[in-house]
């Protein structure tokens, strides 16, 4: 009986990390942003360090501003890959560099802050975003 305890205990000790794992996956699943599927409109506007503004429309399948951003003729962007997707750096080949001079390129969707990276930031029928180099 004393050995069946011990097992049972063993599994239990195993199966508690699995079921956690699964529960985290399944909220993240549940909660992460869902972009919209289909063609949309976008308007995409990049203010510079001068103040001026470019603005792109641009027709997109993309569910997310990342591969809008890709699709989007005429503008140009880079940056830096981390777990959390792209840290964009340079935009239409004007660099922000906040170890430098604590600028950064600050993303808007509909004139409010953007919640999320490019990569996770979805992207609807309509939306307006803008791009800002801010200091």
């Amino acid at each position: 009986m004393n050995e069946s305890k011990k097992f049972s205990k063993k599994w239990l000790l195993l199966l508690i990390p699995i079921a956690l794992v699964a529960v985290l996956v399944t909220v993240m699943l549940i909660f992460s942003p869902k972009g919209a599927k289909g063609s949309k409109t976008i308007t995409i506007s990049v203010v510079d360090s001068a103040k001026q503004t470019v603005t792109y429309t641009t027709k997109t399948d993309a569910e997310f501003l990342r591969g809008a951003m890709e699709e989007t003729e005429g503008l140009t962007f880079s940056g830096d890959e981390s777990e959390y997707g792209l840290m964009v750096t340079v935009v239409n080949g004007e660099t922000a560099d906040f170890n430098v001079d604590g600028s950064y390129w600050a993303f808007y969707i509909n004139d409010e802050y953007c919640n999320y990276g490019i990569d996770s930031q979805p992207v609807a029928d309509g939306d307006s975003f803008k791009i800002e180099y801010t200091k």
